[in-house]
């Protein structure tokens, strides 16, 4: 070689390393609702608050209404590192640990307030570290809020449900749950459930009053039991290896707009619970039943199995953690 060329092609190595350093780290954030939902609005949020925060270290690309893949692929392309970030329901982990199993258990939460309090505790934050030796590390917990029972006709008496084909997340807690009212549980992608509604292929499902309206369920259902029976909640997760082998700085900057996005969800949801409840009230479209203490305690007694059937796979202690936060 030249001698002359030597220092050329040392230069252009430099250059092409430097631009390489230089190179933002790339947030891949997939999810299936909308921006205008309240982890919508929390993902935009995470994005703006680490971009700021970070400068151009970090580009984090937020991808909605499942326009890059649905949960349970991102669930795999998590583990895969084709995507950096998820915060899908926390039925969803189930089939990783059996002590997430907790968060379907019928009746098991009081209000928002309890759920709160639960994982804030130390055994709702050990969750966050429970499957990381499979490669998922939770970061936070998003909240939803409380579910409802919606279908096309009253549902007042856990007897009024046997029969009905009831859409229902990825969860054999809930598979359960339905069996043990003797309707027909039908496990489905949120996507897919109006349209089901519409067609006739499901006469029924179990939402948040967020998701009934912006989802346009109560356009689909003519009935709702407002039974507080469940909680729908995301777990924010990174995988694992990825995220701890970022420099320490850049974990501590992320981490900041985890802290902020996560406040702005729960306040939001619980905001969006209390006001789509009453655009579905005053839509007309559908009739909603608030039932009396005794009707609920007629559908947690009917449910009570459930309870016994998966005790031992969750874990008695971490149920009674559980409990303890209704106080």
């Amino acid at each position: 070689m030249s001698n002359w060329l030597k220092p050329l092609l040392l230069a252009t190595v430099l250059v092409a390393f430097s631009a390489q350093a230089q190179q933002p780290i790339v947030i891949k954030f997939p999810h299936v609702v909308s921006e205008k939902s309240p982890k919508g609005q929390a993902a935009l949020v995470f994005k703006k608050r680490a971009e700021e925060i970070l400068k151009d270290r970090v580009r984090v690309e937020v991808y909605p209404n499942s326009q890059l893949m649905g949960d349970d692929e991102s669930l795999e392309a998590l583990a895969l590192g084709d995507i950096q970030m998820i915060a899908i329901s926390l039925s969803k982990f189930d089939r990783l640990t059996k002590k997430f199993q907790l968060f379907d258990l019928p009746f098991l939460f009081k209000d928002m307030a309890a759920v709160d309090r639960f994982q804030a505790s130390p055994a709702g934050k050990a969750l966050l570290t429970e499957m990381e030796p499979k490669g998922y590390l939770g970061l936070a917990y998003w909240h939803n809020g409380l579910k409802q029972m919606t279908a096309n006709k009253p549902l007042i008496k856990p007897e009024d449900a046997a029969g009905l084909k009831f859409r229902i997340q990825e969860s054999d807690v809930l598979e359960t749950q339905f069996r043990t009212l003797k309707a027909n549980p039908q496990k489905m992608a949120l996507g897919e459930v109006y349209q089901a509604l519409m067609n006739g292929v499901i006469d029924a499902q179990e939402n948040t009053w967020s998701n009934i309206y912006r989802l346009k369920f109560y356009e689909a259902q003519k009935h709702i039991s407002e039974t507080n029976h469940g909680v729908i909640d995301y777990l924010l997760t990174v995988n694992a290896r990825w995220w701890k082998g970022l420099p320490a700085d850049i974990r501590a900057g992320l981490e900041q707009a985890v802290r902020e996005a996560t406040a702005q969800n729960d306040a939001n949801s619980e905001k969006s619970n209390l006001a789509d409840r009453e655009l579905v009230v005053k839509s007309g479209k559908t009739t909603i039943a608030k039932l009396t203490p005794e009707q609920l305690a007629a559908w947690q007694k009917a449910m009570q199995p459930v309870w016994v059937r998966y005790e031992k796979e969750i874990g008695p202690d971490l149920i009674k953690a559980a409990q303890s936060a209704n106080k």
